[in-house]
């Protein structure tokens, strides 16, 4: 089941948040992120957050935030990676939106496959600040 984000969902969200960027970043130093939580943590209630909630456990095993057509991520725990969570979340926010557009670092493959089959595209690219990380700004329209 997708739902939106519920204020007692803060915490499991957070450290999925966390779990996934050190598992998906091994490029960019866990610090980045333990540094990074609470500005996270501040500005995740005041975007679109759409949980992924599994029906026979009723525990969330994913999200996706957006803001506005911006994607901030699709994060999956784990252990639920691979089994389309990403992609009916990603569905859910397409299907009320017209177009959507994200960052990936590009060191990302994994992710940046993921997009280009769900039929998003590269339109630019450049170098994060923080990070020092390429990224690619990709884009998806109806």
């Amino acid at each position: 089941m997708i739902r939106i984000l519920q204020e007692n969902d803060l915490g499991v969200v957070m450290q999925i948040w966390l779990d996934t960027n050190i598992d998906a970043h091994g490029f960019i130093s866990r610090e980045y992120w333990i540094s990074n939580y609470a500005t996270v943590e501040k500005m995740l209630p005041h975007a679109e957050i759409y949980v992924y909630e599994n029906d026979d456990t009723e525990q969330i095993e994913g999200f996706i935030g957006v803001t506005d057509h911006y994607i901030a991520g699709i994060f999956v725990k784990a252990e639920s990676q691979s089994k389309g969570i990403g992609k009916q979340l990603l569905d859910y926010v397409k299907g009320r939106k017209e177009e959507l557009n994200l960052s990936v670092y590009q060191k990302n493959v994994r992710a940046v496959r993921f997009y280009q089959r769900e039929q998003f595209f590269i339109r630019s690219e450049n170098i994060e600040k923080e990070t020092n990380e390429t990224e690619y700004r990709m884009i998806w329209h109806k």
